[in-house]
């Protein structure tokens, strides 16, 4: 386990690293997840294995520290993330990053574009979206005000969430989860998909086959956003196929 303090208070962004060759690659987990529980079978795939690897938890989630003072945007997290990285001696890495991580890749390869190589994207959010308790994720959790997300929302949460995915988010600092799930709903300014679409570095966007192209596929494909269908997957589609995950994110550096 490594660390390094990200915030002028101290607070430390963890992560597991795994020795190997340079350019890193950096693993970003999304909302109520952790990197090492979802990606170590991925990073250790025959075809993945041998590279710098690190696992790397956001502020606030997972064995990194969960300040109650930090705002948790989007922007912040790509900051902090990029302290740890210049901390930990990483330059032009590839990230791969799931869903919420992926957003925050996607700010964090516009505002500190000296340490992104490629971004290779797995289901990530593009969009901002509105709140409502139709949804499962970060609109449910965001639908609750911070007040009464500590109150009752957390409690309500762990039953939507289910075993798997509760087993890391009850990790997350409370004030972190929800913070980070509302300005996930809110979207980067500019939003996400916007910035995607202008960066200039190889870009692979990864989705579950079953659910089709993702919303605006065609002008991902003509901004050169490699589009790229998973099989046999779900959301977490590392876990679900980490053979085919591995094959594209070794197409996505080729």
């Amino acid at each position: 386990m490594r660390s390094a303090p990200v915030t002028p208070g101290g607070d430390l962004i963890r992560w597991v690293e795994l020795p190997g060759a340079e350019p890193a690659r950096v693993y970003v987990h999304g909302l109520g997840a952790s990197s090492p529980p979802y990606f170590t079978e991925a990073a250790l795939h025959p075809l993945l294995a041998g590279r710098r690897s690190l696992l790397v938890d956001l502020l606030g989630f997972g064995i990194s520290d969960r300040p109650a003072d930090f705002d948790y945007t989007l922007e912040s997290h790509a900051d902090a993330l990029a302290r740890a990285l210049e901390a930990a001696g990483v330059g032009r890495a590839q990230l791969v990053a799931h869903s919420m991580g992926g957003s925050v890749a996607i700010v964090l390869a516009a505002r500190h574009p000296h340490l992104v190589r490629d971004l290779v994207l797995l289901d990530a959010n593009l969009d901002a979206v509105t709140p409502g308790p139709q949804w499962t994720g970060s609109g449910r959790i965001a639908w609750y005000s911070e007040e009464e997300f500590l109150a009752s929302g957390w409690a309500a949460t762990e039953r939507v969430a289910g075993p798997h995915w509760w087993s890391t988010m009850r990790l997350a600092g409370r004030e972190a989860l929800h913070r980070s799930a509302v300005h996930l709903c809110r979207g980067s300014e500019p939003v996400m998909r916007e910035q995607l679409l202008g960066l200039e570095i190889p870009r692979t966007f990864l989705y579950p086959a079953a659910d089709g192209p993702p919303t605006g596929a065609a002008e991902l494909a003509e901004a050169g956003v490699s589009v790229v269908a998973v099989p046999d997957s779900g959301h977490n589609l590392m876990l679900d196929n980490p053979d085919a995950f591995a094959r594209a994110v070794v197409a996505a550096e080729s």
